[in-house]
């Protein structure tokens, strides 16, 4: 289903023109569609069956009514900060389903999860497990955990966002994972509960991930064999979606990919899914403000800027950029960028586009890691979000003002 679509040369989310949002909450304005969302959650929930809890990965996009929607439907969520988990709690979310992943858990967040009492702690290294062993005989309580394994396997993504080589920061080594795993089964504070595993985001193939469940699936045989039984193996998320040409995978061939991977393993699944939900639910609505001629480049200078989506800026991210109303003049190639002072600010190069001073723009795609990376660099104020359900749109964020910026800052005394 695709919810932002034309309908008499106009871009529509749903039943409701975009031109619309834009004229009653100014831009730059972030808009969500509520049916994309439901409708992914349903399609993957779909597809992997009861056995397998979908958890949503709140770092994608941390909006209160973005969590409620997922809550109401039963997900649970994955957390990488004390701060999610407080959003999720506020949100509704059930904390019986929250797992709280992340390299570098403050023993601060740690009790706050043992107090929440969530379902799981994935663990991400040998030092980490024993304070969370510590904190939790210190509360009388037994944390629930799970290792985070590092299954050396190569997702084929963007360097920046590749998890489980062994290079990098994220999890356990699994040639070390089995004698940590038998030592944790010896202390009183801790309750084993199962085995985690995320290789990288964005991913478009597949095969790295069944490579990684199979891995994962040898552990969980051999730990069995040494007498710890495990209640669930949490496969991470990262499947990619569309931004440009890419084919991403479907919920039905990912399922599949688990189901061959993990033949034979009773125990239940998690999986952590973040831009396959809310990736193609958001676009970044802009207004342009100045064309630009200049050593035989021509610029399209918008409104929004890197502060406002970071990712073309830190990634090289490629995002579909449409007018809200289509032209039937040809495309001239510009670079489109914003006016923050960095050469750095951009968010298309050379693409062929139809626009004049004052049209309106939607950067695609921007649900997912859009809002929740942005800051106020250059003392920008960050955009609204609105959600839209049907023909109606919700402000669930307002426009940060220069005030609001200042509010928590303070002057010494003299």
């Amino acid at each position: 289903m695709n919810t932002f679509h034309y309908r008499d040369h106009t871009l529509y989310a749903e039943d409701l023109p975009l031109q619309e949002i834009a004229e009653h909450y100014g831009t730059p304005c972030y808009v969500y569609s509520e049916a994309a969302l439901r409708e992914r959650y349903r399609a993957f929930s779909a597809a992997l069956g009861a056995r397998t809890q979908v958890c949503y990965a709140v770092k994608a996009n941390s909006n209160l009514s973005i969590l409620r929607t997922f809550a109401e439907m039963g997900a649970g969520f994955d957390i990488v900060s004390g701060g999610e988990l407080a959003r999720v709690l506020r949100a509704g979310g059930d904390v019986g389903k929250i797992v709280f992943s992340g390299v570098g858990k403050s023993s601060a967040e740690i009790r706050a999860a043992l107090d929440a009492g969530l379902s799981c702690l994935n663990v991400e290294s040998a030092a980490e497990l024993w304070r969370i062993a510590d904190i939790a005989a210190d509360l009388g309580k037994r944390a629930p955990i799970a290792l985070r394994v590092n299954p050396d396997v190569d997702p084929g993504t963007h360097r920046y966002i590749a998890t489980g080589l062994k290079e990098s920061k994220f999890g356990i080594p699994m040639d070390q994972a089995r004698d940590l795993y038998l030592q944790a089964a010896q202390h009183p504070a801790l309750e084993i509960k199962g085995i985690a595993c995320h290789i990288g985001s964005q991913l478009l193939d597949l095969a790295p991930l069944g490579e990684a469940a199979t891995r994962v699936r040898g552990l969980y045989t051999d730990l069995a064999t040494s007498g710890i039984v495990l209640e669930h193996l949490d496969l991470g998320g990262g499947v990619g979606i569309r931004y440009h040409d890419e084919t991403p995978p479907n919920p039905a061939d990912y399922a599949w990919t688990l189901n061959q991977a993990l033949q034979g393993v009773s125990a239940r699944r998690v999986v952590e899914l973040g831009r396959a939900l809310v990736g193609n639910a958001g676009v970044l609505l802009t207004k342009v403000e100045y064309l630009k001629a200049q050593g035989g480049k021509s610029f399209c200078v918008v409104d929004a800027a890197m502060n406002d989506l970071l990712r073309p800026a830190l990634y090289e991210a490629w995002h579909d950029i449409l007018p809200l109303r289509q032209s039937a003049e040809t495309g001239h190639a510009m670079d489109i960028v914003g006016p923050i002072c960095e050469s750095g600010d951009y968010f298309a190069k050379n693409r062929p586009i139809v626009a004049q001073a004052g049209d309106l723009l939607a950067i695609m795609s921007t649900g997912a890691y859009g809002f929740v990376m942005s800051s106020n660099y250059n003392s920008r104020p960050r955009p609204p979000e609105v959600l839209v359900r049907g023909h109606r749109h919700h402000l669930v964020r307002r426009r940060e003002t220069f005030e609001d910026q200042w509010a928590l800052e303070e002057e010494p005394g003299h």
